[in-house]
């Protein structure tokens, strides 16, 4: 390893020290979901929205709150309904009948963490206003273009169970996530840590340990994180595998597979390796960090077939042969 590493080693062990107070501090009110906590940092870091999905009751609302709370930053939750209108998450234009002119009045979309609670439950046309939100990080009211706070991170719920009533995401939409993660039921003694930290009478609340101007800061350190061009070649080869597994060897899943994943999947999957690298003090990226984050990046942009969905077989499944037999440099 030659001194340029070694010397952004020390760097990034330095400026990456807030990662464990941060989840030091999570960990105080929330139980396990380290999973979790882990691609909501991810996320901060990158600049980049997640899409998550899992049953009700697994702390998604809890978990974004509390990092709100230890980087003090404002908190949105915002309950998707098929009532909902794009006015009531955007704002609107307001007249005041005494002064005969229009005011501004924002809406809940002025926050740094949104949390958009079960965004399938509401119909395209807000759908579009939030991931229109989410593109440009900005929004227009009547005339004027108003700048979305920085940070500004997105977590968008899915229910997986309840589909009735639900208006699902095209997936050019779902592209615009960086990530998608699938959250699971707790272990045992996580759940029995949770049932008796939620019955004692007083919920824990995180302090602030993080300024905003510090995550922000953050960001151009993990763009100077080292990735080498094999790392980078092989982040190329699982995507393009998406596309053409025939060229990989792969050619058992080309029935299976209707659309590969987008440009964008390469580019998020190097800023998300390089974050993966930060929160675990590292000054340069490994296969291993690449291979951690591949599923949350690929899972909603690998499109399947009729085939596939005959053979119970699913995105997730293709993608973890195609990143178990992609050679690793």
């Amino acid at each position: 390893m030659n001194v340029d590493i070694q010397a952004l080693n020390e760097k990034i062990k330095k400026e990456s020290q807030f990662v464990d107070k941060i989840t030091d501090e999570v960990g105080k009110v929330i139980v396990g979901q380290k999973y979790m906590i882990e691609r909501l940092l991810i996320g901060l870091l990158c600049n980049g929205h997640i899409h998550l999905e899992g049953v009700p009751g697994l702390a998604k609302t809890m978990a974004v709150k509390t990092l709100a709370n230890t980087i003090q930053t404002k908190f949105q939750r915002i309950q998707f309904t098929p009532d909902l209108l794009p006015a009531d998450l955007i704002g609107t234009l307001i007249y005041d009948q005494k002064s005969g002119e229009f005011s501004t009045k924002k809406g809940p979309i002025f926050s740094n963490l949104i949390l958009a609670d079960e965004i399938n439950r509401s119909p395209a046309k807000v759908q579009s206003a939030l991931l229109e939100a989410m593109q440009e990080r900005q929004v227009t009211i009547g005339e004027t273009t108003y700048k979305l706070d920085d940070p500004f991170l997105v977590l968008a719920t899915q229910n997986p169970i309840e589909q009735e009533g639900t208006y699902p995401l095209p997936e050019a939409q779902i592209d615009r996530f960086m990530l998608k993660l699938s959250i699971g039921y707790p272990t045992k003694e996580e759940e029995l840590e949770i049932m008796r930290r939620m019955t004692q009478g007083k919920i824990p609340v995180a302090k602030a340990v993080v300024k905003p101007k510090e995550i922000i800061k953050a960001r151009s350190v993990v763009g100077e994180i080292y990735m080498d061009e094999k790392i980078e070649r092989y982040i190329v080869d699982i995507v393009f595998a998406t596309r053409n597994p025939a060229e990989y060897e792969l050619s058992d899943l080309a029935d299976l597979i209707q659309y590969g994943a987008s440009p964008r999947a390469s580019i998020y999957l190097k800023m998300a390796a390089k974050a993966h690298a930060f929160l675990r003090h590292r000054g340069y990226v490994t296969p291993e960090d690449v291979r951690a984050i591949g599923m949350d990046v690929l899972r909603h942009r690998v499109i399947v077939t009729y085939e596939a969905e005959a053979e119970e077989v699913t995105a997730e499944d293709v993608v973890r042969k195609i990143l178990n037999r992609i050679e690793v440099p």
